[in-house]
C-alpha cells in the first residue's frame, strides 16, 4: 500500500480534486489503524510462558533448553535462588507467614525474568531458573542476570506492617561449561556452584566451573561417619571472626566457629556437616575440640602480643546439658592459664527460649558465676522472654543479621535496633550486632549504641594463622580514626 501511495493520491486528486485528496489524507490513516487491530494477536504470552512450573516440569523444560541450545548453536543455562536463614524465618515469622513471604518472591522473581524462561519451586526455600535458550548468553550476561533475579528476590518486603530483609545465595551454570549437556547435568552443576556460594554466604552468588567439588549429601550415612573420623583426625577445628568495639574501633574478642577441611574437597561448610554430626550424637565431642582450639588461641595471641580480650565459643543444647560441663571448663581453663572472664559462652536464644531443663539453667548460671560471659546469640528470632535473660544470667546480646541488614537506610530497621538496644540498656546489658556488611551499617550501630559489631564487613572467619596479619592491618587503618559517637536522647 505504501509502494502505491503515492500514485494513488495523484489518481484521487485528477478523478476528484482537493475533496478526493483530502479524504484520502484522512481515511488512509484510520484503515491502517483499523487493520493493526484486527491483525494483532492478544499478547498473553509472557503470563503463561513465566508461570511457576513443577519440579518434574521443570527438569523437563531445562532439558529441553539445552537440547534446543545444543542443535542451534544457543546457550542456556540454570541459576538456583537459595534464600538464607530459612530457619530463622520460620521461627520469626511461623509456617504460615514464612510461605506467604515465599509466594511474595516468587511473584516478584516472575516478573523479572525473560518470557520464555522456566521457574520451579523445588523446595521450601529453593527456587530454579531454566534460561531460555538465546545466541549471545555469554557469562557477563549470564552473571548480569542472575544478579537482576538475586536483587529482585533480596528487596524488602511488608509483613503485617514490618518491613523484612531476606538474603539469598545462588549458583549459575551455562550449558558451555558442563560436560554433559543434559538437563541433569546443568542442574548438578548449578547445585554444586549453589554449595559454594553457601559456603561464602550470606548472599552469595558463584559461578560452576569443573574445578569445584561436589557437595556431600547430607542423608548420607558415610557422611557422618567420615566427618567423625575428620573430628578425630584434627581436619575440623576453629575459624575465627573478629569483633570490635564501636567506641574505640579496637578488637574486642574473636568467635570461634567450626570448619572442616577436606584433604580432597576443600572446605566444607557447617551447614553440611554439623547436621551429619548431630545425628551422630557428636555435638559434645565438637565442643570440646573447639574450646580447646579457641583456648589454644587465646594463648597465642597472648605470646604474640595481640590484645584480644575474649574468645566466644558456641554451645550446643547437648552440652549444655552435661552435668560435668563446669568442671571441664574450669580445667580446659587451668590448662591454658587463662581467666574465666576471656571466655565467651554463646547460647541460642531458642534455647533459652524453650528449654525446660533444670541441667541448662544450673550450668549456665554456674559458668556466669565462674567469670565466663554469656551471650545470647540470634536474639530477635527466639522469642525469649525479659525474665528468661535474668533467669540465665545473659550478659549480652547479639542482635541478629535480620535485624541488622539496611539499618543504616531504613529507619524502621534503626527503630528495631534502637528498641532493642534501649531494652538492653535498662536491664544492664551490652551488645553485639551480628552480619555487619557496610560501613554504613557499622557506623549508624554506633550512632544508635550498639557496644559492638562484627560480620564481613569488620573481617570474615579466617584460620588462626591469618588473624595475626588481618589484626596487624585492621590497627593500622583505624590509628587515625576518631571515636564513633553515640546518639544522645
Amino acid at each position: 500500500m505504501l509502494a502505491f501511495l503515492l500514485a494513488l493520491v495523484l489518481g484521487g486528486y485528477w478523478l476528484g480534486g482537493e475533496q478526493m485528496l483530502i479524504m484520502g489524507a484522512l481515511g488512509f490513516p484510520i484503515c491502517l489503524a483499523f487493520a493493526s487491530v484486527l491483525t494483532r494477536e492478544p499478547d498473553t504470552s509472557r503470563r503463561d510462558e513465566v508461570s511457576l512450573i513443577g519440579r518434574d516440569s521443570f527438569e523437563e523444560a531445562l532439558h529441553a533448553a539445552a537440547l534446543s541450545a545444543n542443535r542451534s548453536s544457543c546457550r542456556t543455562g540454570c541459576v538456583l535462588i537459595e534464600l538464607d536463614d530459612y530457619d530463622k524465618l520460620l521461627t520469626r515469622y511461623g509456617r504460615a507467614g514464612t510461605e506467604h513471604l515465599m509466594t511474595s518472591v516468587m511473584e516478584r522473581l516472575c516478573g523479572s525474568v525473560r518470557g520464555r524462561d522456566r521457574i520451579s519451586r523445588l523446595e521450601d526455600n529453593l527456587l530454579a531458573v531454566s534460561l531460555a535458550p538465546m545466541r549471545r548468553l555469554d557469562l557477563g550476561n549470564a552473571l548480569h542476570i542472575a544478579s537482576r533475579l538475586q536483587t529482585t528476590v533480596e528487596e524488602p518486603l511488608v509483613m503485617d506492617g514490618a518491613t523484612v530483609y531476606v538474603s539469598a545465595s545462588v549458583g549459575l551454570t551455562l550449558d558451555s561449561n558442563v560436560a554433559v549437556k543434559s538437563g541433569a547435568g546443568l542442574m548438578d552443576a548449578a547445585s554444586v556452584a549453589l554449595a559454594e556460594a553457601r559456603r561464602h554466604g550470606p548472599s552469595a552468588m558463584r559461578v560452576y566451573s569443573q574445578e569445584m567439588h561436589t557437595p556431600a549429601v547430607l542423608c548420607d550415612i558415610g557422611l557422618a561417619d567420615e566427618a567423625i573420623e575428620a573430628l578425630e583426625a584434627g581436619q575440623i577445628h576453629p575459624w575465627f571472626q573478629p569483633q570490635v568495639s564501636t567506641d574505640t574501633g579496637r578488637i574486642s574478642g574473636f568467635e570461634a566457629l567450626a570448619r572442616w577441611h577436606h584433604p580432597k574437597r576443600g572446605l566444607i561448610s557447617p551447614l553440611e556437616f554439623l547436621p551429619a554430626l548431630e545425628q551422630s550424637s557428636q555435638m559434645g565431642r565438637l565442643g570440646e575440640v573447639i574450646l580447646y582450639h579457641a583456648l589454644s588461641a587465646m594463648k597465642s595471641w597472648d605470646l604474640a602480643g595481640l590484645d584480644v580480650p575474649q574468645v566466644g565459643v558456641n554451645f550446643a543444647p547437648e552440652e549444655l546439658r552435661n552435668p560435668r560441663l563446669i568442671k571441664k571448663i574450669e580445667w580446659e581453663l587451668d590448662r591454658f592459664e587463662l581467666a574465666p572472664s576471656r571466655l565467651t559462652i554463646e547460647i541460642l536464644e531458642t534455647v533459652v527460649a524453650s528449654s525446660p531443663d533444670d541441667t541448662v539453667v544450673r550450668n549456665i548460671a554456674a559458668l556466669s558465676k565462674l567469670g565466663c560471659q554469656i551471650d545470647l546469640d540470634d536474639f530477635g528470632t527466639g522469642h525469649a522472654s525479659i525474665s528468661s535473660l535474668r533467669r540465665f544470667d545473659v550478659q549480652r546480646l547479639k542482635i541478629d543479621r535480620s535485624f541488622v541488614m539496611k539499618v543504616d537506610r531504613d529507619p524502621q530497621q534503626q527503630r528495631m535496633v534502637s528498641a532493642i538496644i534501649t531494652m538492653a540498656e535498662q536491664l544492664g546489658l551490652e551488645t553485639l550486632a551480628e552480619g555487619v556488611e557496610t560501613a554504613g551499617e557499622h557506623a549508624m550501630l554506633g550512632q544508635l549504641g550498639c557496644g559492638y559489631v562484627q560480620g564481613f564487613g569488620i573481617g570474615r572467619p579466617m584460620p588462626l594463622e591469618d588473624t595475626l596479619r588481618w589484626a596487624e592491618e585492621y590497627m593500622a587503618k583505624i590509628q587515625p580514626l576518631p571515636e564513633i559517637g553515640r546518639q544522645t536522647g
